[in-house]
């Protein structure tokens, strides 16, 4: 194993040099080397026949990237892995491992460096941001911490080697120990399989940092706005100084943000840490005018300022930080209905998201991170919410410049809430855990609320620790008692619910049902459940002879887990019923993006529709931590399907859709601006194209409001299938919004009784008309523009029929006929009506292409495939 020199950098600006240690581990089993840290540790130990790895990593996704296993996203080649003994299904968390698996054990961590000369004769300090479970610290044969002090896998530390460090050659050895029940561990929970080493390693980055004798740690800025003009904001500066020196120390605190300076003096102790405050009573120079707010997406720019914090002492500056801000206030209401209504700077906002599943191995991946923020915008979340399963500060960086809320906590299912089952290490770790957090998070402007439970609130005792440390920690956001409804003593109603559904529901559910998961409150995760991918995506996933219907058993193992292991009991029966049985695997594939694309528009237009009734809504989820066929709105491999798109449509910012529960056309207008003399025209089609019903209506829309315009008529002389198109225009002809429906003269019926995953179907909708639909004939054009790294394609389509042309679907292909990903579509999965021309966009990478030029290929329901230039 060769050592790595490290080149320190001057972190955020300043006079602390920091190094993040990502290159150059190596791992290997305490089975093969043994668990003498002191002799492991020895800079003179030579790792051989040692895995190569980085860090941030877990053992298995290390071993995986290094090919000692086959992919484990493929097929069921995850089940082949060793350890993987527990069942299909079950939740690995609350099981021991298997003795014989190889993760029972220890792993090794092994890392050699060198300190560079900026470094030298300063203060050296070894950063970890997470390490899962416990761990014993070597440093040159001196152990730093053992696995009674390093435990929990939320937990940031910091051991001062300023003494510990050579001249020469530095070894760090960590030895890891996965978590066993009831250790306050991350899982997977039903969301997808738990790898067989629980994840155990280093999963959150390590850095060397040189600084002075004094450091600053976690600045924040807490904002408080006036909401009645929105210029104005008083400004609380805050930070942690902590002495890592055997003597104390006077020196000055001083800030900076964008000209306006402010210090004080401050003394520390020996080994002594303080928060110290600006306050604007004190310093007036924090009272801002006109100043420039941070906005979630869509309701402004969510601006940043930056704040320059230093201490000096002795004529030199110890340690020093930049950090990026955001001057927002955050609080909530509660509506008539008990829901909790989110509040940004006095102004009322609709809680949009998804459920946010980093990568099943943890392994960094900031284009993918990137690609996967970038679709929630484009299909107008406003919001993430991330249980347990936490990201890196990039993510929240990155959140905070594009003005997505974030919404967190712990996870649920696990010994997070086996509360009867907490010892005196169970209590420490989770105080230490969320302090740890709520340091790391304080800053940022996206972070929306923390939640102290998952499924169910904490008991009071565990409930009024944590309300102390946020206290104590300066935690600036509401906190909710958990994602549930249960009541606390210590805090009351939560605000929040989650009754469901997880599984499929007919689109009418969301504005039918009054007491579960309908659109009331804030549902803090929910779904209409099974999300089958595209074929492409499916091919991508499992062996081709399992590429068929009926759907096998590897096709379930890439459902989701417990009661959603089955995908053919729900999905499948509803698919069947209403659209008729699947030809083949193609015509199954396609029929699921119908199903995924209404099931998905129709949970989101009616937490639209009843706003601020409905104060918030989670999809769960937004995305997977490993190829699935359940709770996603874009697949693994970053293929947007029907669920995609029709989430896009229903949260466009000025909508026109259908009511499912009282058949009224409403317009949803999400601007802070009214609407005025915009057209509506809202037309019944036969599946002939017939036009049945046709209605103009101009109006008035105001601000941030729903509209109800008039009623749709059932059609006369249809029996089954048949359209209705909505078209809403500006003033000036504008097309402001288009929505296409297929609807039934033979409805959903739900039961009278519902479970905490699903309300039952009585009977069903019938769509079987739909096969027997007169062919389309598209036309389509398309010229591509060059963008820097990006290419952009505009395709002309035109219907030359005289036939509706259904469910259009749109790809950019490139070397080999594969679709250009990540892709950004203004539309698709779009229909056309007779003699209809459209213009859709699309964004993609030039190096998505794989050297060969872009080609647009069109498809559809009743439409052959086509492909252009």
């Amino acid at each position: 194993m060769h050592c790595v020199v490290l080149a320190a950098f001057a972190a955020r600006g300043g006079a602390q040099e920091r190094e993040t240690l990502r290159d150059g581990w190596a791992i290997q089993s305490s089975a093969e080397v043994g668990t003498d840290g002191a002799r492991i540790s020895a800079p003179t130990y030579r790792a051989t026949g040692w895995h190569r790895a980085t860090v941030p990593s877990t053992v298995v996704g290390t071993l995986v990237d290094d090919s000692v296993y086959r992919d484990p996203f493929f097929g069921m080649n995850l089940r082949a892995l060793p350890g993987m003994s527990y069942k299909i299904g079950q939740n690995f968390a609350h099981l021991p491992m298997d003795s014989t698996s190889p993760f029972a054990v220890p792993w090794w961590y092994r890392r050699t460096f060198r300190v560079p000369g900026a470094m030298r004769g300063r203060r050296l300090v070894l950063h970890f941001d997470g390490i899962n479970y416990r761990a014993n610290v070597w440093l040159n044969g001196r152990r730093l911490a053992d696995s009674s002090q390093v435990v929990g896998t939320y937990r940031r530390y910091d051991f001062d080697v300023t003494d510990a460090v050579a001249a020469g050659p530095n070894a760090l050895a960590v030895e890891v120990f996965a978590p066993t029940p009831p250790d306050l561990q991350t899982t997977w929970v039903d969301w997808n399989p738990s790898p067989p080493d629980k994840d155990m390693g280093i999963w959150q980055p390590v850095s060397l940092v040189a600084s002075g004798s004094v450091v600053l740690r976690d600045p924040q800025v807490v904002s408080h706005v006036d909401t009645a003009t929105l210029r104005r904001a008083e400004l609380t500066v805050g930070t942690e100084l902590r002495n890592l020196g055997p003597r104390p120390v006077t020196g000055t605190l001083r800030g900076r943000i964008e000209g306006v300076s402010f210090s004080r003096t401050v003394t520390l102790a020996p080994n002594d840490s303080a928060y110290v405050a600006f306050t604007p009573d004190s310093f007036p120079q924090l009272r801002f005018t006109s100043p420039r707010l941070w906005w979630p997406v869509e309701l402004g720019r969510p601006e940043l300022y930056t704040l320059d914090l230093s201490f000096t002492a002795g004529g030199r500056v110890s340690d020093r930080q930049r950090v990026r801000f955001g001057i927002r206030e955050i609080t909530s209401e509660t509506t008539a209905r008990g829901g909790r209504l989110l509040v940004v700077n006095g102004r009322r906002i609709l809680v949009r998201g998804g459920g946010w599943a980093p990568d099943i191995f943890f392994r960094p991946q900031p284009e993918r991170q990137d690609a996967q923020l970038r679709y929630a915008l484009d299909m107008h979340l406003n919001t993430i919410r991330l249980e347990g399963n936490y990201e890196d500060d990039r993510f929240w960086q990155r959140t905070d410049s594009l003005g997505l809320l974030v919404m967190t906590g712990w996870v649920c299912c696990d010994a997070w809430e086996e509360w009867a089952k907490w010892g005196p290490e169970q209590y420490a770790v989770a105080a230490a855990s969320l302090r740890d957090q709520i340091r790391r998070l304080r800053g940022h402007a996206s972070a929306l609320v923390w939640l102290n439970g998952s499924d169910n609130p904490p008991p009071a005792n565990v409930e009024q620790t944590y309300l102390d440390i946020e206290r104590e920690e300066h935690w600036p956001n509401p906190t909710i008692s958990s994602a549930s409804a249960k009541p606390t003593r210590v805090t009351g109603a939560s605000g929040v619910k989650m009754t469901g559904p997880y599984d499929w529901v007919p689109p009418g559910y969301w504005l039918q049902d009054s007491t579960h998961g309908g659109a009331w409150a804030y549902n803090t995760e929910t779904s209409p459940g099974a999300a089958v991918p595209p074929i492409e995506s499916v091919r991508r996933m499992m062996p081709e002879r399992d590429i068929q219907w009926p759907l096998d058993s590897v096709w379930l193992f890439h459902a989701a887990g417990g009661q959603f292991t089955h995908l053919l009991d729900r999905f499948d029966t509803a698919l069947v019923k209403r659209y008729g049985p699947p030809r083949d695997i193609d015509d199954f594939v396609e029929k699921s993006q119908l199903m995924t694309y209404e099931g998905e528009r129709a949970m989101f237009e009616a937490y639209r529709r009843n706003k601020y009734v409905s104060t918030g809504v989670i999809q769960w989820m937004l995305n997977n931590a490993w190829p699935s066929i359940y709770w996603h709105l874009f697949d693994w491999y970053l293929r947007p399907g029907g669920g995609y798109f029709g989430t896009k449509k229903a949260n466009e910012p000025v909508h026109a859709m259908f009511s499912y529960d009282d058949r009224s056309i409403a317009i949803v207008n999400a601007r802070r601006e009214p609407l005025r003399g915009v057209r509506l025209r809202a037309r019944v089609l036969g599946l002939d194209a017939s036009e049945q019903w046709t209605r103009d209506t101009v109006l008035d829309v105001p601000a941030d409001s729903t509209l109800r315009v008039l009623a749709l008529p059932e059609p006369s002389g249809i029996s089954g299938a048949y359209f209705a198109d909505l078209r809403l225009t500006a003033a000036d002809g504008r097309p402001l919004s288009s929505n296409f429906y297929w609807l039934s003269t033979r409805s959903d019926v739900l039961a009278d009784t519902s479970t905490w995953y699903m309300t039952p179907v009585k009977s069903y909708a019938d769509y079987t008309a739909l096969a027997s639909m007169p062919r389309a004939t598209v036309t389509a054009s398309a010229r591509f523009t060059t963008r820097g790294t990006d290419e952009d394609a505009r395709v002309t389509l035109t219907n030359t029929s005289q036939a509706v042309a259904f469910f259009l679907r749109l790809q950019v292909t490139g070397r080999g006929g594969e679709e250009a990903l990540p892709v950004l579509w203004s539309d698709n999965y779009l229909s056309l009506l007779p003699g209809e021309t459209r213009v859709v966009t699309a964004s993609f990478h030039r190096r998505d292409l794989g050297g060969a030029a872009p080609r647009v290929v069109v498809g559809g329901w009743n439409v052959s495939r086509t492909e252009t230039r």
